[in-house]
């Protein structure tokens, strides 16, 4: 854990400033609660042409909450590194949850991974550099640990490839696509 607050602590002395400070708040925001991720698969359900990408992205989301908050989360219940490290100040909101593995991460790369493998490669390519974004906002910001970022991108691409195959199995019987 030490090389993870020292990395986290590198990027506080090294990167961080008044203008990206408000940058990367407002990246994270869009991952908060997954919020921007389900919104957007919500407005791509509605037209016929983009409803099969919704609805990837919808399952993958789906299965990423049931894993990440509902069952790891609290399983694992690690304390986030701004109560370890000793003078954060944190510029957002202190996250109330656990640390492990990061939610914000895990959704974005579930739903950006859906699309990528909806067919979609400019939308799924411009997700995943969000997708990303939002998983370096989570360091800058001192709320999660480097293998908290690294296990939700693992968990995020594990949750489109399992959305992968119940689409891929299920979508004659889902007329509503066709």
């Amino acid at each position: 854990m030490s090389w993870e607050i020292e990395f986290l602590k590198y990027i506080r002395e090294n990167m961080t400033g008044p203008v990206l400070d408000k940058i990367m708040v407002f990246i994270t925001s869009l991952g908060n609660a997954g919020i921007f991720w389900i919104l957007l698969s919500i407005v791509l359900l509605i037209p016929k042409k983009t409803r099969r990408t919704g609805m990837f992205m919808a399952i993958a989301l789906l299965i990423d909450v049931i894993l990440c908050n509902g069952i790891i989360k609290p399983i694992v219940g690690r304390i986030r590194p701004y109560e370890v490290a000793e003078g954060i100040d944190l510029i957002i909101k202190k996250p109330t949850d656990s640390s492990f593995p990061s939610g914000h991460t895990a959704a974005s790369f579930a739903a950006a991974v859906a699309i990528l493998f909806s067919g979609r490669r400019l939308w799924g390519s411009l997700a995943i550099v969000l997708a990303a974004l939002i998983a370096f906002s989570r360091l800058y910001l001192f709320v999660h640990y480097p293998t908290d970022v690294i296990c939700g991108l693992i968990l995020g691409i594990l949750c489109a490839v399992a959305a992968y195959f119940i689409m891929k199995y299920n979508e004659k019987k889902m007329k509503f696509l066709q």
